[in-house]
């Protein structure tokens, strides 16, 4: 397999937005475009995360709508659905395919215009990500699933439910400060632990304050054999591994403090990559809920198993921190347009490495890492980035 690296990123701003999903892609997309030194034609493939447009604006097969709105109208166009991972699904898949050697330049990113619906439909077709028969037709929700886990963990590990809201409050409060560092955010106002604890329940012990937002927005990467990124720009950033799981329905599985599916996914990016977890400098994460950043740092291993709140109490986490989480601001400042949500994060990633994110550059970051669930814990990919 050939190495491949990413020679171009753009993104919209997050959060509501009078611009179409097509739109606000090829806003995203022509920044990338730019930035790489290419032309439209140039592009042999798109990829694309994109999972309620249907719901949202009535636009299904979005994909070649997309392509032919940046002027590529021939070339392959796919939409790929995975729920909260697909534009990391979709990412991976342009990867492999530049990797292959099959095509040298593939455009891969996502786009979701998720606030248009509302609260009661965006919660509604949100909910379809999880299992139609036993689960969302019973009433489960996300953040009925990862309210559980919380009470789970602290059960597991002997915290008291009150010293754990204390430590997810502090993962909502580093988040939304970094929010305040990152122009394309969705929330830019820095909280206190005290606003999140006296916020609403959402789905006990979880408070409006734990919750990621609902958001408009779109992002993109082009991907391009390493051959050709050294001729197209000075500061290619280069694929190191990535990694792939799922799992099936949430009642399935044992123990939903433990996502097993994530687990096996970045351990498949640490082995292509030829490292470990305390090699990753950088991570952004899927921060759907407070609980579920603590949980995702242990399961990719920068924390053992029932130390995650601590280490988050303890600042590790932090900017200046041991193994920096969520520098843009996560899902929960940033925004979370479930289809783009992962392009998102590689392109905060791919920032960080060519230190190009000012106030919140996490210094001498070589190795970065995303990580992106779709559904409650069923679709899990991961993406390992260096210099």
């Amino acid at each position: 397999m050939r190495e491949v690296a990413v020679v171009g990123v753009g993104m919209t701003k997050f959060g509501k937005s009078e611009k179409t999903q097509v739109e606000m892609f090829s806003e995203a997309a022509m920044d990338a475009i730019i930035a790489s030194s290419l032309e439209p034609k140039d592009i042999q493939a798109l990829f694309l995360g994109n999972v309620l447009g249907d719901f949202e604006e009535g636009q299904m097969n979005m994909a070649p709508m997309c392509a032919a709105d940046i002027g590529i109208p021939n070339v392959p166009a796919t939409r790929f659905e995975g729920a909260c991972a697909s534009a990391t699904v979709a990412m991976r898949n342009a990867y492999m395919w530049v990797a292959s050697g099959f095509y040298d330049i593939v455009m891969a990113g996502g786009t979701e215009k998720a606030m248009v619906m509302g609260t009661p439909m965006a919660t509604r077709t949100f909910a379809m990500g999880s299992d139609s028969r036993y689960e969302s037709f019973a009433g489960i929700t996300f953040p009925g699933a990862f309210g559980m886990a919380a009470h789970l963990y602290s059960k597991k590990y002997g915290i008291p439910l009150k010293k754990l809201k204390e430590q997810m409050a502090m993962v909502a409060v580093k988040n939304h400060k970094n929010g305040t560092l990152n122009p394309k955010a969705q929330f830019q106002k820095e909280i206190t632990v005290e606003k999140v604890l006296s916020g609403i329940v959402i789905a006990d012990p979880l408070q409006l304050l734990d919750c990621c937002p609902f958001s408009d927005g779109a992002a993109a990467l082009i991907f391009a054999s390493v051959e050709r990124a050294k001729d197209l720009i000075k500061k290619p950033i280069y694929i190191a591994g990535t990694g792939q799981g799922s799992a099936g329905p949430l009642y399935s599985q044992k123990d939903f403090t433990r996502i097993v599916a994530r687990e096996m996914s970045a351990k498949q990016a640490y082995k292509q990559a030829g490292i470990g977890p305390e090699d990753v400098d950088v991570c952004e994460l899927h921060d759907c809920f407070t609980i579920a950043e603590i949980l995702a740092t242990e399961a990719m291993g920068f924390f053992e198993y029932g130390k995650g709140s601590k280490a988050a109490e303890d600042g590790e986490t932090s900017l200046n921190g041991r193994i920096p989480i969520n520098p843009s601001g996560g899902l929960k400042a940033k925004g979370h347009p479930i289809g783009a949500t992962g392009a998102a994060q590689a392109y905060e990633i791919v920032k960080q490495l060519r230190e190009e994110c000012k106030e919140r550059q996490v210094e001498g970051a070589k190795i970065g890492m995303i990580d992106t669930l779709g559904g409650d814990l069923a679709t899990v990919c991961n993406m390992i980035f260096r210099r």
